[in-house]
């Protein structure tokens, strides 16, 4: 994606904002009882139009990349449509807002500016309609997410999220065994990520009911003693595969030890309640 593409989500958003306030100024000015409305209006307007059809380009520039990914190609074309929709009626606006401004000088500005109102708000329904569809873009076909910078990195974190909602779904779904596959690539993929080492654990011990091969995968996990959320998530963890090994004296050790350490801690002194008496 180059580098005019990777702006579109910071343009576009300064496009909507100006627009959406620019109509509503203009509307309000259409009252004449706030003097300032009519000026900032036609500011706002003619600003918005420009970020708008900065935006169209950078959109433009960017789909490549986003449309080659299986099946999301008519929702990017749909996406496109709108906005193009949405700049060619504020092009529109801009030019009754130019008009107004040469005819305020004969104090002839009224049918423009009525005009131009009238125009803004079926551009702000054409807005609303780029948006709805870049939105779905988004966060149902994850278009641009993960490769906007181009950064192996940001790649890396996309396949994390998507393998491990996939596999959020596959458990949801009573399909444990397909769960713990995409967590074992995670874990195969990620193997410096502490919090998927853990994740990987944690599968064994929810999938396989696996609590040695759990234990044996949490030993070879080396937390960072300054990280409170770690520590805590490891140790709870540890405890739990030790209770599922039957060594729940050793189980109620390792969570008086992070109750010792954090006691001010819920999640510790649940599973303490949990466990069973000695």
């Amino acid at each position: 994606m180059d580098s005019i593409g990777s702006i579109h989500p910071q343009v576009v958003h300064f496009a909507i904002a100006l627009l959406i306030v620019g109509v509503v100024f203009r509307l309000l000015s259409l009252t004449g009882r706030i003097a300032f409305a009519g000026p900032a209006a036609s500011v706002l307007l003619l600003l918005g139009t420009a970020s708008a059809v900065a935006a169209v380009q950078s959109g433009t520039a960017a789909h490549g990349p986003v449309e080659r990914v299986p099946g999301s190609r008519d929702a990017v074309v749909e996406h496109e449509d709108w906005g193009k929709r949405a700049r060619n009626v504020f092009l529109a606006v801009a030019a009754l807002e130019i008009l107004a401004l040469i005819l305020a000088r004969r104090r002839k500005a009224r049918p423009a500016q009525f005009l131009s109102g009238a125009v803004g708000l079926a551009g702000l329904f054409c807005l609303y309609e780029a948006s709805e569809h870049g939105g779905e873009l988004v966060y149902s076909y994850a278009g641009g997410v993960g490769i906007r910078t181009g950064e192996p990195e940001d790649v890396g974190r996309l396949l994390l999220a998507g393998l491990y909602h996939q596999a959020q779904l596959d458990r949801k779904a009573g399909r444990p065994a397909e769960a713990s596959r995409l967590i074992e690539e995670m874990a195969q993929r990620f193997p410096d990520d502490l919090e998927v080492q853990m994740l990987a654990a944690e599968s064994m011990l929810l999938g396989g009911k696996d609590a040695e091969g759990a234990l044996a995968a949490l030993d070879r996990i080396s937390v960072p003693q300054d990280s409170r959320r770690l520590v805590s998530r490891h140790g709870i963890l540890r405890a739990d595969a030790l209770q599922g090994a039957g060594r729940a004296a050793e189980a109620r050790d390792v969570l008086e030890g992070l109750l010792t350490r954090y006691p001010d801690s819920s999640s510790v002194k649940e599973k303490l309640a949990n466990l069973p008496k000695p």
